[in-house]
């Protein structure tokens, strides 16, 4: 059984565990202490909110997280929750708790009375963009430009 639940300062060293297996995913240089930093910065600033999946044994393990940031459109005049990050350890992966992740997330969306969430994942990434379907986000027609810095 996977719970999942909204992650607190009390639960960033696990949090920041999971964060960093995330990054290695997307082969990111493993830096335990400013992935620290960055995810205490969100948690304290009330600038992300992250929901994680822990099983339900006596030595909670967290196996997965989803965070998101908040955005506004200012021609709708509403907030809308940019799901960032979505992560479950390989060998929790197939389970659901991917979906359950984003249920959360979708919950949140509601409950906020944002607009909806919006995403992006790679091109090749055909396995999230078949659950993202499935769970009713619709690929956008727009076209997003980046300008690195």
């Amino acid at each position: 059984m996977i719970n999942i639940r909204q992650a607190g300062l009390e639960d960033l060293t696990s949090v920041v565990s999971i964060f960093e297996q995330y990054r290695h995913f997307y082969q990111c240089e493993n830096n335990i202490v400013l992935a620290t930093d960055f995810i205490k910065a969100r948690m304290e600033q009330q600038e992300s909110i992250i929901f994680i999946a822990e099983t339900d044994e006596q030595e909670k393990t967290v196996v997965g997280f989803v965070q998101l940031y908040p955005l506004f459109t200012s021609t709708r005049m509403k907030k809308v929750w940019l799901l960032n990050d979505l992560f479950v350890e390989e060998t929790y992966r197939k389970q659901g708790i991917a979906e359950q992740l984003i249920l959360n997330a979708k919950a949140l969306s509601n409950d906020t009375g944002a607009l909806g969430l919006r995403l992006s994942t790679a091109a090749s990434n055909q396995p999230a963009q078949a659950l993202y379907e499935k769970i009713g986000f619709i690929k956008s027609q727009n076209f997003y430009y980046e300008l690195s810095l």
